[in-house]
């Protein structure tokens, strides 16, 4: 009988437990439908305003390589996309909202469709995640962040009472995604990952996101495995708000919007009125505009106009071409072998859910960036952008 109660209690409490973390996932069905989050649903959640200053900078504009770019038959993948051209590969004007290149610091090519526009504000998803790593590396030049080898409990101390692998798991764990948490990025609703769709929906639209890393557990050793995990970039927002002391929005306007003289105030989701800590995993929100001058910070090293943003030694270590970490360093992607020059003239992006993708590459002074609604599946965007940059219509950028 003892047994039985016992059983029953256990029982009643994981039934609890499943009610309690589906409220979130139905919070979300009613919040953004059943297609989940789109680049405008930052309307229905909480969010907090990262104010840009009074001085704006304007990217100066010359069109006349425009036309000549929609005419290129550039871009081969597979069997399905054969010598195509951008327009053909960003044909579906339903998904495709934006297209924006810079090269050599001035606006080639600039392309919306739909209701979209140059001014209008769109959720980036996990292009913040590439954000929230630059403002790691500032923190660490300010001296908040002592070493990215600190474990993660020397800025989130009530880490320490639980399981004893938090005081091993690094914050350089976090930036190359390799914590070990039990935990990944499933969005595909079915029985068998019902419990991890139920956690990333905690994560999006739960009401206490800290509560939340406080009860995950690890399914291996920190570091020494890498899995895509937005519960990492979330853990290691918390740690720049706690070592900074500040609100991740105010110190992202103090930082970057400011100094980088940002056209709008962008907008970041939060995880509630009453805690307010910032979804460092994939809720920023801005213009593409203003996404481009995140690129060409990276493009400068880490300069904007004369001053210095963050260390150029931290955009190396983001970006350097690197195929380990299946080419996931610090929250950037390297571009590995997409195109013949990939090696020779390396690419590295920014990349979201429904392909929202901030592609850079150096070698070219070029800068891309696609917004939209959706992925142009079998179409990989940042792949297209690479391709593109082998064009001879881009040169060499001389030293």
């Amino acid at each position: 009988m003892k047994y039985y109660k016992n059983s029953l209690r256990d029982l009643s409490i994981a039934v609890l437990g499943f009610l309690l973390t589906s409220c979130a996932a139905i919070r979300g069905y009613f919040k953004d439908g059943k297609d989940g989050p789109g680049i405008y649903s930052f309307k229905h959640h909480a969010h907090d305003t990262v104010a840009n200053g009074h001085s704006v900078f304007h990217f100066p504009v010359d069109y006349n390589k425009g036309s000549w770019i929609d005419t290129l038959h550039f871009y081969t993948q597979g069997k399905y996309c054969q010598n195509i051209t951008l327009p053909d590969a960003m044909k579906d004007k339903s998904d495709t909202q934006g297209v924006l290149i810079i090269h050599n610091d001035t606006i080639i090519y600039e392309k919306y469709w739909g209701d979209f526009s140059s001014d209008r504000l769109a959720t980036v998803f996990s292009v913040t995640k590439s954000i929230n790593s630059l403002m790691c590396g500032i923190a660490v030049d300010d001296g908040y962040i002592h070493s990215i080898d600190d474990a993660v409990t020397e800025y989130i101390p009530e880490l320490k009472n639980k399981e004893t692998m938090w005081q091993r798991l690094t914050i350089r764990h976090l930036l190359d995604m390799q914590s070990g948490l039990d935990f990944d990025d499933t969005y595909y609703l079915s029985l068998k990952q019902l419990k991890r769709v139920l956690a990333i929906a905690k994560l999006n639209y739960g009401h206490n996101v800290v509560k939340q890393i406080r009860g995950l557990k690890f399914r291996c050793e920190p570091g020494t495995e890498h899995r895509y995990e937005s519960i990492s970039a979330q853990i290691l927002g918390v740690v720049i708000e706690r070592a900074s002391k500040k609100r991740f929005v105010d110190y992202l306007s103090e930082k970057v919007w400011k100094p980088l003289q940002m056209e709008s105030p962008a907008l970041m989701n939060i995880d509630s009125k009453k805690h307010r800590v910032a979804h460092t995993f994939g809720g920023l929100t801005l213009t593409m505009k203003d996404l481009a001058k995140i690129g060409r910070l990276y493009l400068n090293n880490g300069m904007w106009n004369g001053q210095r943003i963050v260390s150029e030694e931290w955009i190396r270590q983001s970006t350097e071409y690197d195929k380990t970490n299946n080419g996931y360093h610090f929250n950037w992607y390297n571009v590995s072998n997409y195109g013949a020059d990939a090696t020779r003239y390396p690419g590295y992006y920014a990349l979201g859910i429904c392909a929202q993708v901030l592609y850079v590459n150096p070698y070219k002074n070029l800068v891309m960036v696609r917004v939209g609604k959706d992925n142009n599946y079998p179409i990989f965007i940042p792949e297209v952008f690479n391709q593109l940059s082998n064009c001879d219509i881009f040169r060499v950028k001389t030293k």
